[in-house]
């Protein structure tokens, strides 16, 4: 069972994200009828721990094996979404994957989960022109923490 809550018109959700770096080129993903990009990862389920959480994800949504290695930022992320207010906690770490991974590709890809996620290898110098949530990833990607961080977002 995922660690999301879903109350009338609010969601409380738990979701690791990760950060995979190749080339100057950051891997995004997003639904395939949103406008938005994010980061790819997924909701840890009850009793699941954030780096088994995104090791699954990654290797359920891209058929890939990744080292999740430091943990940058845990983040309280408030927002609306479709209609609902979320209360997000979000844990964001860095991965690696294989040196040339099958994945890296140019253009926009589907996994091997069907056409339900887009994703796309974007350029680190294009980032802050990409509507990407959380907002703060459009600079923070481009310099990476040396220390976890600890944020508050509200959008």
């Amino acid at each position: 069972m995922d660690a999301t809550f879903k109350m009338e018109d609010t969601v409380f959700n738990y979701r690791v994200a990760g950060i995979w770096i190749e080339k100057d080129h950051v891997l995004l993903h997003k639904q395939a009828n949103d406008s938005h990009w994010a980061l790819p990862g997924g909701r840890a389920r009850v009793l699941e721990d954030s780096k088994s959480c995104l090791m699954r994800e990654m290797a359920e949504e891209l058929d890939v094996e990744v080292e999740v290695t430091q943990l940058l930022w845990a983040v309280e992320n408030f927002f609306t979404y479709a209609g609902k207010k979320f209360h997000e906690i979000g844990f964001y770490y860095l991965v690696h994957g294989e040196e040339n991974p099958a994945i890296y590709q140019s253009g926009s890809f589907f996994g091997p989960e069907g056409e339900r996620l887009v994703y796309q290898w974007i350029p680190l110098s294009e980032i802050s022109e990409v509507a990407l949530y959380p907002e703060f990833l459009r600079d923070a990607l481009t310099t990476l923490p040396k220390v976890t961080q600890h944020l508050i977002v509200s959008n």
